[in-house]
């Protein structure tokens, strides 16, 4: 593959947004159990072959060059830029959305996570605010903020091919998370997980859920 690829080999920002973004990541999620550090793996994979993709080598559109002959003018390491051959105009159309997705994602993690923890101090169970909408809001923020920066913004096999494992990993921690916490409280949280959905809320409900950030 002799075409030139733009966007690409800038391994020190590689380097420095993978810290930047695992550094958060288990700031908020520090895995305890052997399930909690199997997810949060998956979820390092994602950042590491993310960002060595968008700043780094782009295997993605190499893949698809030497492999499935995309041709195209002017190759971007920007996988929508490239496909539908709208350039810098893709990239940006891409980024806009994908971090806009990316940032409410992310508020919705760490309020999930702050309302969650504050719970489990004081012995409590939490449903009001985001939890009113869904049981596990804190892994639906990480969905949308991986889906954000890995499919819309920067898609890669990688991405879109891990991104279902992770959430199937999460749904299984969430499960047994849920055990235990029916065995703390009983017939409540029965009664709570028959109201409420685990990750998606009820249709039109979604707005509700995202403005209940602040909370």
């Amino acid at each position: 593959m002799n075409e030139t690829i733009a966007h690409s080999g800038a391994w020190p920002i590689a380097v420095i947004m993978i810290v930047i973004a695992s550094w958060f990541f288990y700031r908020y999620l520090a895995p305890k159990t052997w399930r909690e550090w199997a997810s949060a793996g998956l979820v390092q994979a994602f950042i590491i072959a993310l960002y060595a993709e968008m700043y780094g080598f782009p295997l993605t559109i190499y893949f698809l060059v030497r492999f499935f002959g995309l041709d195209s003018k002017h190759l971007n390491a920007n996988l929508w830029s490239s496909l539908l051959g709208i350039g810098e105009s893709g990239m940006m159309i891409s980024m806009v959305l994908g971090y806009a997705l990316l940032f409410v994602g992310i508020g919705i993690f760490i309020q999930g996570w702050r309302v969650l923890y504050r719970a489990r101090q004081q012995n409590q169970l939490v449903t009001t605010g985001l939890y009113r909408f869904v049981r596990h809001p804190q892994y639906t923020g990480l969905f949308i903020g991986l889906f954000g920066e890995g499919v819309v913004h920067w898609p890669t096999i990688f991405s879109v091919a891990i991104l279902p494992v992770i959430v199937f990993a999460y749904y299984l921690l969430a499960r047994s998370e849920e055990k235990k916490v029916i065995a703390q409280f009983g017939d409540e949280y029965r009664v709570y997980m028959n109201r409420v959905p685990m990750f998606i809320p009820r249709p039109g409900q979604w707005q509700a859920f995202i403005d209940s950030r602040g909370e």
